[in-house]
């Protein structure tokens, strides 16, 4: 009998690993753990295998799918770099995967993954034209086109967290400004919070309270429940936020026109008004003759595992001809 399929998950703060058998809609058993505070490409994969080994149970998997949080080139089963983890840049990960378990593998960057895993098992089913976009410590997307990832000639179609969205904005983590990335993600909405809190001594009393006064522990969590809770100054800052990634979106479906855009990671899980000034600023910025139906994720934070999950289920099925 066959083995499971392995899926695994290198966020750039969390790895998660499961299997699931084909054609299964629950996972059989899933781990996960947060990275060290001082992570590299090493320390990550040595916790990655020890979460593969304590999901497998002692089983041999029959294929092996991967989300990296990061580019890659899906065809090599490389990593391009990661933006969050150091040590990975070129890193043969395919290789790697497959002389530890002598399975055959494919690798996905993260946003890829869940945008599969959500056309597949999620809230884009039955899409013929999916974009899917991931907010949380960096900002990612993927595009499903007729039930295949478009990669684009180099293989990194779908970055929208890198694409300028404020000219001579903050610095991203790419070293550019004014992407995306830099105005709306997790530690972005932290930096702006943090900044208008030094700014401004009286201002966000509910946040300051939160933290404990200690502006360095400030979070997006942290900024999302202040602002549920009615702190002006967070209300400004997630505000801002959204309507920056409203804007990048509608600058992905004045060029691409999907079907339906679909919005997770952890940021997304700010509420109903966060979605609502996201898909307001979309819709001020797109012709109005193109549908704006962006709709919240359903898999969560297991959309890039249910990516993978595909990505195996492929491996097993093989080439169409």
């Amino acid at each position: 009998m066959a083995g499971p399929l392995l899926a695994l998950d290198f966020g750039g703060t969390k790895l998660a690993a499961a299997v699931a058998g084909p054609g299964e809609r629950r996972f059989r058993r899933k781990a996960s753990l947060l990275s060290p505070p001082e992570k590299n490409a090493a320390t990550d994969q040595e916790l990655m295998l020890e979460l593969a080994q304590e999901v497998l149970g002692g089983e041999r998997p029959a294929a092996i799918g991967v989300s990296f949080g990061g580019p890659v080139r899906a065809e090599e089963g490389r990593v391009v770099l990661s933006h969050h983890v150091p040590g990975w840049d070129g890193f043969s990960l395919r290789k790697w995967l497959e002389e530890r378990f002598g399975a055959p593998v494919a690798v996905e960057n993260d946003a890829n993954a869940a945008a599969l895993g959500e056309w597949r098992f999620g809230a884009g089913q039955g899409c013929r034209s999916l974009f899917y976009i991931t907010v949380s410590t960096g900002i990612g997307g993927g595009w499903v086109f007729e039930g295949e990832v478009y990669h684009g000639a180099d293989g990194l179609a779908g970055e929208i967290g890198h694409m300028t969205i404020q000219p001579g904005g903050p610095v991203c983590t790419c070293g550019r400004r004014g992407c995306l990335e830099a105005l709306a993600s997790g530690p972005a909405i932290a930096r702006m919070a943090r900044e208008r809190l030094s700014a401004e001594p009286e201002a966000g009393p509910i946040l300051r309270r939160l933290v404990g006064g200690d502006l360095a522990a400030i979070t997006a969590r942290e900024v999302a429940h202040a602002a549920e809770a009615g702190d002006p100054l967070a209300l400004e800052v997630l505000r801002e936020a959204a309507e920056a990634l409203g804007q990048g979106i509608a600058c992905a479906i004045a060029l691409m026109n999907p079907e339906q855009v679909v919005v997770g990671g952890g940021v997304t899980k700010a509420g109903a008004r966060y979605l609502a000034w996201v898909r307001e600023a979309a819709k001020k910025n797109v012709p109005p003759e193109m549908r704006v139906k962006i709709v919240q994720a359903a898999l969560g934070d297991e959309a890039p595992l249910w990516g993978a999950i595909v990505l195996a289920e492929r491996i097993l099925e093989g080439p169409c001809i």
